[in-house]
């Protein structure tokens, strides 16, 4: 993972640098040392932390980082979280882009501590999807851990997941999932796989059929997901999928459903208002 996200960094920085910030190249002296201090601006859960030394050291190793607030810790405005001190030209060169990062990270952190706070559950766990930003994906399942919740599958090669398009396209659930145990079965994988119902019925036809890990309710009401799982009865894991927000996660979390996922953890996000200022 800490190749992935270095990765992530440097082409972050080159991105923002190109050939050079020549605005700090133009008016600070090459000798010029300084000292900055990360200044949260927005009450809320700091993320973003760990990964803003990474791109301090990647920027340059003489920077040094002394933190005062880890990550996964609720801030308020005025908290000091960190300060960076070594070449100014270097803090100036590394400003945007960790601020970037740990702004996202974040406020990604701050909305899953918000749901899992709402949910008040100690059984039910609250899941991410696959809404993220392309090329930053293991960076935003990074900030939701931090907030307290947990990562779903991270891409389509770590776990089967046959939804409404799989579904339909395979001809009904007992097709899809029947032709999912034959290719498992021919690659030598052995991936888990959950599927997704719709209504009681389908829910239904996944018991009579069985040979699944986890059933996904996609668009239940909070009625008909207790009906479901009282139906389903523990025989395998259940996930609540869709028309789930803060007002209403609670009451979805005390149907007895063992997971709720919700996009909105990634895909819906206000960053986080923070800001590097230099000490003088």
């Amino acid at each position: 993972m800490r190749t992935q996200i270095e990765e992530i960094i440097k082409r972050a920085i080159a991105e923002d640098l190109g050939d050079g910030d020549h605005s700090s190249l133009s008016c600070i002296p090459i000798e010029a040392m300084g000292k900055a201090q990360l200044k949260v601006k927005e009450k809320g859960v700091l993320a973003g932390v760990e990964l803003a030394k990474w791109v301090f050291n990647l920027i340059d190793p003489k920077l040094k980082v002394e933190v005062f607030i880890s990550d996964g810790a609720h801030v308020k405005p005025g908290d000091i979280a960190f300060y960076v001190s070594g070449p100014t030209r270097s803090i100036l060169a590394a400003e945007r882009t960790a601020l970037n990062f740990m702004q996202r990270m974040s406020g990604i952190a701050t909305s899953t501590d918000a749901m899992v706070t709402a949910m008040n559950s100690a059984k039910c766990k609250l899941l991410d999807t696959r809404k993220t930003t392309p090329g930053i994906r293991i960076i935003e399942k990074w900030a939701v851990r931090i907030g307290g919740g947990l990562n779903h599958r991270m891409g389509l090669f770590d776990m089967i997941m046959l939804k409404d398009n799989h579904i339909d396209f395979a001809g009904g659930i007992e097709k899809a999932i029947t032709r999912t145990h034959e290719y498992l079965k021919t690659t030598n994988k052995t991936l888990k796989i959950e599927v997704e119902v719709r209504t009681l019925e389908d829910v239904e036809e996944v018991l009579r059929v069985r040979g699944v890990d986890r059933i996904m309710l996609d668009n239940f009401t909070p009625q008909l997901m207790k009906e479901a799982v009282d139906l389903i009865q523990g025989k395998f894991e259940t996930e609540a999928s869709g028309m789930i927000n803060l007002s209403n996660i609670k009451e979805y979390a005390s149907t007895g459903v063992d997971f709720i996922s919700s996009g909105s953890l990634t895909h819906q996000i206000k960053s986080l208002d923070l800001s590097l200022k230099s000490v003088i």
